[in-house]
């Protein structure tokens, strides 16, 4: 399941992350590559423990945290604090597959990547290529959203990085454990939430928008983990 968020961050949001990235030391990506992915990373981020990337973070899980749409759809238990890529002229990231555990730097905590989080700081006027390149059941995906915009989708799916021909792109990344391990079981809850949502507005709390209620909250509580 592919899922566009929209409005993650606002404009405004977007231009002071630039900023900050803007003046912030980069350094070559390959420090969070696993050793397969290692070999087909080329690309910059800034330092996870900077504190750059610690304000930008927090401001972007806060922003996650008031988000409904990436609540239903993710369902998460934890995320893990948001890095930040830049794809200049050239630099790609080949096809390749997210590290199941990810251990989360200075605390002693892990986070089973469910989910895989990428968050566009770039409009895509401004840089040609650069595209995420997901692969699903019904193909190739090709992603290149508006800046302040994300796509969540499965991180046990095989993804990369197009080169970028012009410009630069800038992104932060993440991941999620969810609270419901199985992904056909959380699709079925973000399909039932959604159609709950346009039933209410349709018609208010009616008899049967309430028991569609009871029905998703009784299978979270049967597939959940917490």
């Amino acid at each position: 399941m592919l899922i566009r968020i929209p409005e993650v961050l606002l404009s405004e949001e977007v231009a002071h992350c630039r900023t900050v990235l803007e003046a912030a030391s980069w350094v070559d990506g390959k420090v969070t590559a696993g050793a397969q992915s290692r070999e087909a990373k080329q690309n910059l981020q800034i330092p996870q423990n900077s504190e750059a990337a610690r304000e930008l973070g927090e401001i972007i899980l806060r922003r996650l945290g008031t988000n409904p749409a990436f609540t239903s759809a993710a369902l998460p238990l934890r995320v893990y604090p948001p890095l930040f890529n830049r794809y200049d002229e050239g630099m790609h990231f080949g096809t390749h597959i997210d590290n199941a555990i990810r251990p989360v730097p200075g605390v002693n905590l892990r986070v089973r990547t469910d989910l895989s989080g990428t968050l566009f700081l770039t409009a895509p006027e401004d840089y040609d290529g650069g595209e995420l390149v997901i692969e699903d059941t019904y193909g190739e995906q090709r992603v290149k959203f508006s800046a302040g915009d994300m796509v969540l989708y499965p991180a046990t799916s095989r993804h990369r990085v197009e080169a970028v021909t012009r410009g630069s792109r800038w992104c932060s990344f993440f991941w999620i454990q969810s609270m419901v391990r199985d992904g056909e079981a959380r699709a079925t809850l973000f399909d039932l939430d959604t159609a709950i949502q346009s039933l209410r507005a349709k018609s208010g709390e009616s008899e049967e928008a309430v028991r569609l209620t009871g029905v998703y909250h009784n299978l979270l509580r049967r597939w959940a983990e917490v």
